[in-house]
């Protein structure tokens, strides 16, 4: 087991405070997170400001050490796994939210801020951050602009790329790149923030970020579909696309397979509505008046029984059953429990091809194992399908290489891709290399050089190097 040298030790609890260096059995206490590996370096520093981080940055680099920066630990591709002889830095010090001026509509957050945190200190203003996902009392911006996350509002509001209007981090050899600017139009130079959403820590650490907000709708109303298609699926989303008492806030599509081993495990079930559809459509819709939005609600479900005939559905009459309906999508750890380990996907796909697409890999993994029938569900409106195997894993690599064959092979032509808000961490590098253009390679590698000739943040993540 390589050790860090005593010098560095001692260099770090001076910078941050000794209570804010963990090692050894203060480690093992901490939160692990998704992946068994993330603490692995034995090590964890916890710096409260964007000062300290950079501290910690120079004080590794002079002694050549490499970090591993960390947050929530929600991460499901292994962008956060660290060894011994690194050091991980931890973000979650660096939870402040500035003050948000309802009229400016944007709030300066520390990256170990939470999202369900921005969430709650925007709506006392009537605002919101316009992202949201399931993993919200967890997941941090930090994290979530570092895999440019999605979530259900992405086909609306765009992902974390679109919401960050400036940010600041810490680049490997301890400098401060900062653009915290406030504003949306902006056309002064390379905008390099860029370079940092998506990169998974891999060209510096993101310290702070400014979030654009949007008003938060005074009322909201959600329904349930039982639909025979994925086409009548997207038809019903695009149709409830041009309701005019409301906007369409989450489109969130579940295979049968998938609503009703969640329906089991939850014990949920609704008077008259069987599970006996093919697909299941939670839409949620924002708006002035719930009462309005219940009636749109109520003529979209009439339009879609004549469209497709045999079409059910639930319109939600109160707080609990909204939540009811919305726990059906969110409790994936469902999943998990039923198939410890199970391999999972995450893939965009136009959605001209999505039918097609899903029918063709639940026939080939079927082919190759008949015993496989995936688990189905995702951000249909902006064709974000995650797959689960139902499998516990890891698989053998042999198994492992045929189902990313699969399931990515087609991919790159079609204009998707393999990563759709997850990221590539260590998990998905060789699906990278085998799906990414050659050029796009080359150009992020001299991008790494540049910034991180040494090699040292985040190393192993994203792609070979």
């Amino acid at each position: 087991m390589q050790t860090l040298p005593k010098e560095l030790l001692d260099s770090l609890r001076a910078a941050v405070g000794a209570a804010h260096v963990a090692t050894g059995e203060a480690v093992k206490l901490l939160d692990v997170g998704w992946n068994p590996h993330n603490l692995d370096a034995g090590i964890v520093v916890s710096p409260d400001s964007t000062a300290q981080v950079a501290q910690v940055v120079r004080l590794c680099a002079q002694h050549g050490v490499s970090l591993v920066p960390q947050a929530g630990r929600t991460g499901l591709v292994g962008g956060s796994t660290s060894q011994a002889g690194q050091i991980v830095l931890s973000l979650l010090r660096l939870n402040q939210i500035g003050p948000i001026d309802p009229a400016e509509r944007v709030a300066l957050v520390g990256a170990g801020c939470t999202l369900q945190a921005l969430q709650e200190a925007a709506a006392l203003h009537q605002l919101e951050p316009g992202i949201d996902l399931a993993a919200r009392g967890s997941a941090t911006l930090g994290g979530m602009v570092s895999t440019n996350a999605g979530g259900v509002m992405a086909f609306r509001n765009g992902v974390m790329r679109h919401r960050v209007l400036g940010l600041e981090a810490v680049l490997p050899d301890g400098s401060v790149f900062q653009d915290l600017t406030r504003v949306v139009k902006n056309s002064a130079g390379y905008d390099l923030k860029h370079l940092f959403i998506g990169a998974e820590g891999t060209l510096g650490v993101v310290t702070r970020l400014v979030i654009k907000l949007d008003p938060l709708p005074p009322a909201s109303a959600t329904a349930l579909f039982g639909l025979p298609s994925v086409e009548a699926t997207l038809d019903v989303i695009a149709r409830a696309l041009q309701i005019d008492a409301g906007h369409l806030r989450a489109a969130e599509a579940l295979w049968a397979g998938f609503m009703q081993l969640n329906a089991q495990a939850l014990r949920w079930h609704e008077d008259g509505f069987a599970l006996d559809q093919p697909m299941y459509l939670l839409l949620k819709l924002g708006g002035a008046h719930e009462d309005r939005l219940r009636a749109a609600f109520e003529i979209l479900f009439e339009e879609t029984e004549a469209r497709h005939p045999g079409t059910t559905g639930i319109i939600a009459s109160s707080a609990r059953q909204e939540e009811a309906l919305w726990r059906l999508r969110e409790d994936t750890d469902i999943v998990y429990r039923a198939h410890p380990a199970a391999p999972s996907y995450d893939v965009s796909v136009p959605l001209s091809r999505i039918s097609a697409y899903a029918a063709q890999v639940q026939v080939e993994l079927a082919h190759y194992d008949p015993a496989w029938q995936p688990y189905i569900f995702g951000h249909l409106a902006d064709g974000n399908l995650h797959i689960i195997l139902n499998a516990s894993g890891p698989l053998p690599p042999e198994q492992a290489q045929a189902v990313e064959h699969i399931l990515y092979r087609d991919l790159r032509a079609m204009g998707g891709s393999f990563s759709a808000e997850h990221g590539v961490g260590s998990k998905r590098i060789g699906a990278m290399n085998d799906t990414t253009d050659d050029g796009k390679l080359a150009a992020m590698a001299q991008v790494k050089a540049l910034l991180d000739p040494r090699g040292l943040m985040n190393p192993g993540k994203v792609f070979n190097e």
